[in-house]
């Protein structure tokens, strides 16, 4: 490997980021370029991001998650890329740990990251979120978003891959009515990504993987032992999973 220090390139993709963005550009000051992609925000995250005269603002219309992330991919000056998003936090053993692993002899195409999950100002400590875990951190040279998948995307990692020992801290959940939303809003593209392959809506399925869902990350992935949390959490995931195959039978009624 070159004996030349690394440099990273930060991504960041938002859409109505307000509530978070400031927090995040604040906490990536270890970064040698930043780069935020916002497709169309109404409320003040614009401004926030202009404020910060090391961070490229660059907008452009959202389509789906795939496709932003692999537009903001192409906009980065260097290969070694930290995708991480508006409500993420690194602590300082992570950013340290990120330094280290780019610059390792030893380095790896892509790496995992495991993230806590914060409801609201708590550590949802299970219902399936305790190995959670996703790639944030790799070379763009050897890796590309699967075009397949338009939501929960999916890296394409060509070489080897590792793990990181800290973890990203997740403020996902800050209120009800906010994640309810973000699960109906993926339950839309899931939607229409099975469309895009050809599955056909089934009333079988749009009944029991909801219910397979819940019970599933409620029981198996010991979401009880969150207790209200758990219930609550349990329930938005299968919602969004209700929501993908009503969708799904919707958009195929329109179309006969």
């Amino acid at each position: 490997m070159n004996s030349e220090k690394q440099k990273l390139s930060v991504l960041i993709i938002t859409l109505n980021e307000e509530q978070h963005i400031k927090s995040l550009l604040d906490d990536i000051d270890f970064a040698d370029e930043i780069i935020v992609v916002d497709s169309c925000s109404t409320d003040k995250t614009v401004s926030i991001v202009e404020s910060f005269k090391n961070v490229k603002l660059i907008r452009h219309r959202f389509v789906d998650y795939t496709s932003q992330r692999n537009f903001a991919l192409d906009q980065a000056k260097n290969s070694w890329i930290l995708f991480i998003d508006a409500d993420e936090r690194l602590t300082p053993e992570l950013k340290s740990e990120i330094v280290t692993a780019i610059n390792s002899e030893n380095v790896a195409s892509a790496y995992f990251i495991y993230r806590i999950f914060m409801f609201k100002n708590s550590r949802l400590k299970f219902s399936g979120w305790q190995t959670d875990k996703i790639f944030r951190l790799f070379d763009k040279s050897k890796c590309r978003y699967n075009e397949e998948r338009t939501v929960h995307e999916k890296l394409i990692v060509n070489g080897p891959i590792a793990s990181l020992k800290h973890k990203i801290i997740h403020f996902s959940y800050s209120s009800y009515e906010d994640y309810k939303s973000k699960m109906y809003h993926y339950g839309i593209l899931k939607a229409n990504e099975k469309l895009a392959k050809g599955i056909k809506p089934s009333f079988l399925l749009q009944l029991l993987h909801p219910l397979y869902t819940l019970l599933y990350q409620f029981i198996i992935r010991f979401g009880f032992l969150d207790g209200r949390k758990g219930v609550i959490i349990c329930y938005l995931n299968a919602y969004s999973v209700y929501i993908r195959y009503k969708e799904l039978r919707t958009i195929t009624s329109s179309k006969i």
